[in-house]
This record gives C-alpha cells, structure tokens and sequence, in this order.
C-alpha cells in the first residue's frame, strides 16, 4: 500500500505532466496571421533557390521579412502535417465552437495558391482541401454523378482555390455538433478542362470539436 506522503507526490506529478500537456496544445489565433510583402517571394528565392525544396530555408526568410514567431511556428508546423507543403496563415476567422477557419496562401504552387484550414479542433488541423477525407464514394455512387459523367466522361472533384474572402457556411450538426459546407469545382480532367459544376460535402465535427469525416449533400450546375 502506497504510503500518504508518496501516493501525494504521485498525484503531483500527474497533475504537473497533464498541466504542461494542456500548455502544449496552444490554441491557434489571429496572431499567426502574415500578410506577404511584394519582396519577400524575390528575396526568398534569392536565398533558397540554390537549395531546391529547402523549406526551412523559406521559412528562415520569412522572419528576417519581419513575421511575428507565432506566424513563423505555424508555418513550420503546417509544413511538417501538410509532408513538405510551403503554407503561410493569411486570414483567420473565429467561429462559435471549438473550431475556426485559417485561410492559407501557398506563394510556391503554381495553381490552387489558396486553401482553407478547420484549426483547434480534434486534430488541431484539418485541410479542407485534402480530397482523400472527402465522401467520393458516395458521390460516384450518386445519380447526379453518373449523369454528369455521361456529359464529361472523366469529370472528377478538384481542390477548390480559397480566395479568403468568403468564410464557408455552417450548420448545426448531430448531438450539439457543428457541420462546415464547402463546395469543391467538378472539372473534367484537367486544371483547364471544362467546369462541370460543384460538389457539395459537409465537414462534420462533434460538440468537443473532433472531427468525424465528411458527408456528400450533393451537386450543383456550372453557371451558363
């Protein structure tokens, strides 16, 4: 039997190791927020061309262009869950819940520069625009999906591009849950190929924020 001195300090020390867990898991906020100056992509390259794919090099640019360190972290971060992807926050957007929205600018990529991030929930980032979490199975499925390939035989949901001007809808989900709707463009085999409307799918997450994968609602046309 533990004695009352020795079962105390255990007590402690679990309460110390679950404080500085909770201490490590900060919030992600309006502070990481960078907006790029015209300069920094020219001195970036400068600096980092001759170490192609070098991204702590970009990122060791960016504080020498004047980013605050909770903007330079988050992007150190979102490099290391995004496996090498160059992302800065442009734009963050709290939202009643426990997630928000952080709109990213990707300067490297030659399409899609934008894309959009469901931050401080369960995991503490979620990419909107990683196709693998979307519910494709059910839209191929779908009635509205086989019609529309009969028109545009190799039709296939694409990344959207975010423009940080415009946050996504939301809605009440199951149990005091929260559901997120996104539309994706349908384009028929290429980034330049014909538009052929967009995807619908809801981004669910539970009362505490966790994620719990997302649900096709449906299609709408291309405009005329």
């Amino acid at each position: 039997m533990y004695k009352p001195t020795l079962l105390l300090s255990i007590i402690c020390l679990a309460g110390c190791l679950m404080a500085q867990s909770k201490a490590g898991t900060a919030k992600i906020d309006a502070s990481a927020v960078w907006q790029i100056k015209p300069s920094f992509l020219t001195t970036a390259h400068a600096a980092c061309d001759a170490h192609p794919g070098d991204v702590e090099c970009l990122i060791g640019q960016m504080s020498k262009a004047g980013a605050a360190p909770a903007a330079v972290s988050f992007t150190r971060e979102l490099y290391k869950q995004s496996h090498g992807e160059f992302g800065i926050m442009t734009g963050f957007q709290n939202h009643e819940g426990p997630v928000a929205f952080a709109w990213i600018t990707y300067p490297l990529r030659a399409n899609t520069n934008y894309g959009l991030l469901l931050v401080n929930g369960q995991p503490s980032i979620v990419n909107v625009e990683d196709l693998k979490l979307l519910d494709t199975k059910t839209m191929k499925q779908s009635g509205q999906f086989q019609d529309l390939k009969n028109q545009f035989p190799n039709v296939d949901v694409w990344p959207g591009d975010r423009d940080g001007k415009t946050w996504p809808n939301s809605q009440a989900g199951p149990n005091g849950g929260t559901q997120f709707v996104v539309g994706y463009p349908l384009i028929n085999g290429c980034h330049a190929c014909a538009r052929a409307g967009s995807a619908i799918f809801t981004w669910n997450f539970d009362a505490q924020g966790k994620f719990l994968g997302t649900t096709f609602m449906g299609m709408t046309p291309a405009p005329l």
